[in-house]
């Protein structure tokens, strides 16, 4: 069975750093990655510049990016305004994003979730005109690090609002790392029984360890696509102390340990994430980067 790795590392993955990293380094990141066999990169965000200073150069990554027939690019947009930054030729799709809590929605995007549906829909609709595939986010869906526990039926609720918008595939979001196995089961089951598991994504971060163990919770729940980023990179701005997405090396390591196909070169991979954090100048999360350092 074919698993579809969703690298995020050149979006969600650098937001978060606090050097600044130049335009050709993160252009020569997302080639590695694409000449690994990575078929789905998120390679930036429009958002404001002010609310992520370290994605302010997205107009100059898109410019010079080149368009890879085997890869699709992807690339996070909060808005019109954001949408109108993008040019057609750039990229295949366009991500919308939310959060299943409130509280954690207003930090993020300064909206209520009502408000942010309204934006979004918007955006949908011009989006889809111009002919982008569009990929949803649902942040916090396994807990908030304002509220704590988030309600399932929150999300439940989001989602459908989201596939009423056309989006094709919502990948649903552990941010601060607090899922276990029997919560991604939990989830999973439901959201699977409702609308089928072709249209999920999982995107778990390690801030306890957890990450890879919720993998394969979610693979059991009939779940085929996986976010994950270079080297461990990560972190949300918005959710103190939330560590990094699971490590697109210990990712794919365990998918084919397992006896899954991800059309991954493992050895390419690890040269993008000797190369990112060469760059950043400190050691990645990733177990499989630790394996070859010595």
């Amino acid at each position: 069975m074919f698993i579809t790795v969703y690298e995020v590392g050149p979006r969600d993955g650098l937001q978060n750093e606090q050097i600044a990293i130049n335009v050709e380094d993160k252009i020569h990141l997302i080639r590695l990655l694409s000449k690994a066999g990575l078929q789905n990169i998120e390679v930036t965000s429009l958002v404001h510049p002010k609310w992520i200073p370290p994605l302010a150069d997205a107009t100059e990554v898109l410019k010079g990016i080149s368009q890879d027939d085997k890869t699709q690019y992807s690339v996070l947009v909060p808005n019109l305004r954001g949408l109108e930054r993008l040019q057609d030729n750039q990229v295949q799709e366009v991500a919308l994003f939310l959060s299943a809590s409130e509280t954690h929605n207003q930090k993020n995007t300064n909206k209520s979730r009502v408000e942010s549906l309204h934006a979004l829909r918007e955006t949908a609709y011009i989006a889809t005109k111009r002919g982008f595939r569009l990929r949803g986010y649902v942040s916090t869906v396994f807990g908030c690090p304002y509220e704590g526990d988030v309600s399932l039926a929150d999300t439940r609720w989001l989602i459908q609002e989201l596939f009423d918008m056309g989006v094709s595939q919502i990948s649903i979001g552990d941010t601060i790392g607090v899922a276990t196995p029997k919560q991604v089961h939990e989830v999973f089951s439901s959201l699977v029984t409702t609308w089928g598991s072709d249209r999920f994504a999982a995107h778990f971060h390690d801030t306890r360890g957890s990450g890879l163990a919720n993998v394969v919770a979610a693979l059991q729940e009939g779940i085929t696509v996986f976010d994950s980023s270079v080297g461990g990179l990560g972190g949300c701005p918005y959710a103190p102390g939330a560590a990094g997405n699971i490590a697109t090396e210990d990712l794919v390591y365990l998918l084919e340990g397992m006896g899954y196909e991800t059309g991954i070169d493992m050895s390419i991979l690890l040269r993008a994430g000797q190369f990112i954090q060469g760059i950043i100048g400190r050691e990645l999360p990733s177990k499989m980067l630790k394996t070859i350092a010595g």
